[in-house]
């Protein structure tokens, strides 16, 4: 199950819907807990580097990447319990479509551990945000489950 605050969640649909009606896209941060559950601890959003003109496709900023990256090895954040936090994945927009992996989202897998939270943009509003990983075969995606963090539960 991927956890997040609600306040991250309502930034993710706010930016897919800002860029509407193109992808937005962002990293997420975080950790995976002892229990299994991946907890969001911070939302970073990108903008999308895909060439202009596609609406279907997504490509995070590589600067971005590479200064969170930088900053969470420096900091060298550690969970209560003791996992090691960090970029944990993606968020990214399906404007006028499901929250559901495509076809073109399992051709761009190239880090097989990361999480995929997909936002379902429809007429400009948000109406579903679903998180998913890539099965061990790789040839689709599991839906994890998405839940909210109760107000004021920091780890």
């Amino acid at each position: 199950m991927l956890l997040l605050k609600p306040d991250d969640l309502k930034r993710i649909a706010d930016h897919a819907e800002a860029d509407y009606p193109r992808e937005a896209c962002g990293l997420l941060l975080g950790f995976w807990r002892a229990d299994g559950d991946i907890e969001v601890t911070g939302v970073a959003a990108s903008e999308n580097k895909a060439t202009p003109g596609r609406n279907d496709r997504f490509e995070i900023d590589p600067e971005l990447r590479l200064r969170l990256m930088r900053e969470t090895r420096e900091a060298a954040p550690v969970g209560l319990d003791g996992a090691s936090r960090g970029i944990i994945g993606h968020y990214h927009s399906h404007p006028n479509g499901t929250a559901r992996p495509s076809a073109t989202d399992l051709e761009m897998v190239w880090e097989p551990g990361l999480v995929w939270l997909i936002t379902a943009v429809v007429d400009g509003q948000t109406v579903q945000s679903a998180a998913h990983l890539l099965s061990e075969s790789g040839s689709r995606f599991n839906d994890i489950g998405l839940d909210c963090l109760p107000a004021g539960d920091d780890a």
